[in-house]
């Protein structure tokens, strides 16, 4: 795919097989991603986009297959890959015991193929060079198109050299002409552009005739035709200047080949910037491990990471990447887990503790348990957010695809315009008027950089949101982060750390300490924060439980259980009148700690208020500034918890937080993100399961990645570490992005609208001026290249302070 007209086209092609819901491309990744359902396969799809002539790519793998004995073994192996997803050959070899595969990228890989085989009954091994770099396809091309643009430089700068230097130095051109005849060197010029069109011009020509042969010309077809109409004319010209009026017999084979040269320029220079923009995916996927150290039968054996499977033991050594997903068996360490959490602070590990593939081990060493291996890893998951992400489509596109789908034809239709006008009104010699004016529109309307105005900016701007700790899971937040004008933060876990502490005991009635280790009996069987703090505060205090029998968590109230043949109500204010508990006693205390911002947990014995515990989460140091920050960028901040009013609003006063709710259940979040869309767009900041349905129903859901799963898989948006001034950096990124997609659609727009009408001589009847098709074909080039630098610049980007 080379422009948007391309893109089109393949989206038409696919868009167009039974079954296929939804289509999109993009130019910049050269990706298509396609929903698709009955009966519809993969295959069908592949050999869709063949028949289009934009065939998928594919890769190669060879295994050395171990437990083969006869042809059945070669045809039942076969047939096991051959209807594997994707793969679109499978060649066995008895002899040399080996399996060829060939699959669409993307879908198989080395571990999922393995495991196709040893379900068929054998063994496999893949062979893989753990050494080699992974293959840059945007580096081969750029090497691939500068071999070409070397050759077509060299053939094209003599018939360059001599017309334009002779129009530029008359003493050169009365040189050449007195020393080498008009026609032989026409004849060498026609040899050398001939060269130029049919060696590295030639693919122009090979893809861009079949489109138009199909009606579906492209950016190819403009070049093929424009290009080719030059040298035509120049060959008839030279070989039968009797079928051209004696004043229109002037060569132009100078301008096909400078063409053909400067378009292979800038297509150069464009897949050179390309290259760069996939720098953030490179990135990731070199913090992979390529190899592991694996327990086997009581030996330490270096394996390929794709042969790892969950459960194997492997061993850690001070300085090594941990490989996969797992958790420690033995040994104790620090980790450096930058890549994921930002922070710069190495976290210490112990047996039991989590390890994350890609991290990296610092002085101690490891034995750890393969939890996920594979694309399961949290490194995978993150690769494969960041390639959905920068293969997005946003809505902006839309105007584009309309504008593309009857580009070409249109400038095809205005060439031809171009040319009837000047034959029928242009000056003498009117053919050679004509064919510079024709073949100049047809150049210059190039639309490549409208292809790829949107698709670079999007792939720049979420690969170094990925570097910054921030991953757009869904390519349409990129669009709706920048209009948000409220930020709704979910209190615990979010603004403050998570982790709460027992701050104070108030005694009401009975022994303090019999209370304290009854609460933290019945807290042991809950899984919310200040279970754990009241948990530590008994262990602490080195206080022996008590036997807890039944046991029940009231949503957004608390919980009551039965301790010690004693009946315990532990929750809110909410939880005591419910079960009709009087309040009063609890009024003091909830007052006091209500002034320090602190939670209380109010208990009650037999019916009978008993202890109110203060427990404080502390605020994250980067609440504060994140807050003033979005301030600063006009966005109204607002705080949902469930703590007490006056609790919420005493954190609220001290972060500067415009908007309070507070005392709020659970399932009436989402419902308060629905009110304070009345004040506009709304993003909501949580890491909890009960956010997810706030998250879902916000205009862009943030989640934080230290928080669940759950509330990951509803945000539109994952901010990697735990730092709430990531929610900043976020908003600049959807913000500088989108002002550098409407500065790349502006410019290849306003390129086209200004230059279409000067390439076909509106300024010459008042001017003298005429457009070249080599300047044309020189504007044309770099126009793309523009568009991808200044996606470049996004690269730039720092996280917000």
């Amino acid at each position: 795919m080379t422009c948007a007209s391309c893109v089109g086209r393949v989206e038409r092609a696919l868009g167009a097989v039974p079954g296929v819901r939804e289509a999109r491309v993009n130019l910049a990744t050269e990706t298509a991603e396609i929903r698709f359902g009955g009966e519809t396969g993969l295959g069908d799809l592949a050999r869709v986009l063949t028949e289009a002539g934009y065939p998928a790519r594919t890769e190669e793998l060879v295994f050395d297959v171990q437990g083969m004995t006869c042809a059945s073994c070669v045809g039942r192996l076969e047939r096991a890959l051959s209807a594997a997803e994707g793969v679109t050959g499978a060649a066995v070899n008895l002899a040399g015991e080996t399996a060829t595969v060939r699959y669409l990228s993307g879908t198989q890989d080395a571990a999922s193929l393995a495991r196709v085989i040893a379900a068929a009954g054998y063994g496999a091994r893949a062979r893989l060079d753990a050494d080699a770099a992974p293959m840059d396809r945007k580096a081969d091309e750029a090497r691939l198109i500068r071999r070409r643009l070397v050759v077509a430089a060299a053939l094209t700068l003599p018939v360059f050299v001599i017309e334009m230097g002779g129009h530029l130095v008359p003493a050169l051109h009365h040189w050449w002409m007195t020393h080498v005849s008009a026609d032989l060197w026409r004849i060498a010029q026609c040899l050398l552009t001939t060269l130029v069109l049919a060696g590295p011009g030639r693919l122009f020509f090979a893809r861009g005739i079949p489109s138009l042969l199909h009606g579906a010309p492209d950016m190819n077809a403009l070049v093929a035709l424009g290009a080719g109409a030059a040298w035509l004319y120049s060959t008839i010209v030279t070989f039968a200047p009797g079928l051209v009026p004696q004043g229109a017999r002037d060569v132009y084979f100078e301008a096909a080949a400078v063409i053909v040269t400067l378009i292979l320029l800038g297509r150069w220079l464009e897949a050179r910037a390309k290259g760069r923009t996939g720098a953030a995916i490179r990135k990731l996927a070199g913090m992979r491990a390529s190899t592991a150290r694996v327990e086997c039968d009581g030996a330490v054996v270096e394996r390929p990471i794709g042969e790892v499977a969950v459960g194997d033991m492997l061993h850690l050594r001070p300085g090594e990447r941990i490989a996969v997903d797992g958790r420690v068996r033995s040994g104790e360490s620090h980790v450096d887990e930058a890549m994921i959490s930002g922070e710069p602070i190495p976290v210490a590990k112990a047996a039991g503790d989590p390890v994350i593939a890609g991290t990296v081990n610092g002085e101690g060493s490891l034995t750890y348990v393969a939890e996920k291996v594979g694309a399961d890893t949290m490194l995978a998951q993150i690769i494969r957010m960041v390639e959905e992400a920068q293969g997005a489509k946003l809505p902006i596109q839309s105007l584009v695809d309309r504008v593309t789908m009857y580009f070409v034809p249109v400038v095809m239709g205005l060439a031809a315009l171009t040319v009837a006008v000047w034959l029928i009104f242009g000056p003498d010699p009117v053919l050679a008027h004509a064919l510079v004016a024709g073949v100049a529109v047809l150049i210059i309307a190039c639309p490549c950089a409208m292809g790829l105005a949107t698709p670079t900016s999007i792939m720049v701007g979420t690969g170094r949101a990925a570097e910054l700790g921030v991953l757009f899971r869904k390519g349409d937040a990129l669009q709706a982060l920048q209009s948000v004008s409220v930020v709704a933060f979910d209190k615990t876990g979010t603004l403050t750390e998570g982790r709460p502490d027992v701050t104070g005991l108030t005694l009401l009635e009975g022994d303090e300490t019999t209370l304290l280790a009854m609460v933290a009996a019945a807290e042991a069987t809950s899984e919310h924060p200040i279970a754990r703090a009241i948990e530590r505060a008994a262990a602490e205090r080195g206080l022996a439980l008590p036997p807890v029998g039944k046991s029940r968590a009231i949503a957004g109230h608390g919980m009551k259980a039965e301790v010690g043949g004693r009946m315990l109500h532990i929750g809110n204010l909410r939880l005591m009148t419910r079960e009709k508990i009087d309040p009063a006693p609890f009024g003091a205390p909830l007052d006091a700690l209500a002034e320090k911002g602190h939670t209380p947990v109010l208990v009650a014995l037999d019916g009978r208020p008993a202890m109110v515990i203060g427990i404080s989460d502390p605020v994250r140091p980067a609440a504060r500034r994140a807050v003033e920050a979005l301030h600063a960028r006009g966005v109204r901040v607002a705080m949902v918890s469930g703590d007490t009013r006056k609790a919420a609003e005493a954190i609220a006063r001290d972060l500067g937080i415009d908007h309070v709710e507070a005392e709020v259940l659970p399932k009436g979040k989402a419902k308060i993100v629905e009110a304070l869309k009345a004040q506009g767009s709304v993003a909501f900041v949580g890491d909890g399961i009960n956010d997810a349905p706030a998250l879902a129903s916000a205009d862009v859901g943030v989640a934080v990645g230290t928080g669940t799963d759950v509330a990951i898989e509803a945000a539109d948006v994952v901010l990697m570490g735990g730092d709430p001034a990531a929610v900043v950096t976020a908003l600049d990124l959807s913000r500088r992005t989108m002002a550098n997609i409407r500065q790349n659609l502006f410019w290849a727009f306003a390129y086209n609208a200004a230059l279409i009408p000067v390439a076909a001589g509106v300024l010459y009847p008042a001017f003298g001026v005429r457009l070249s098709p080599m300047l044309g074909a020189a504007a044309m080039a770099m126009s793309s290249v523009f568009v991808v630098s200044n996606a470049l610049r996004l690269r730039g980007m720092r996280a917000a302070h």
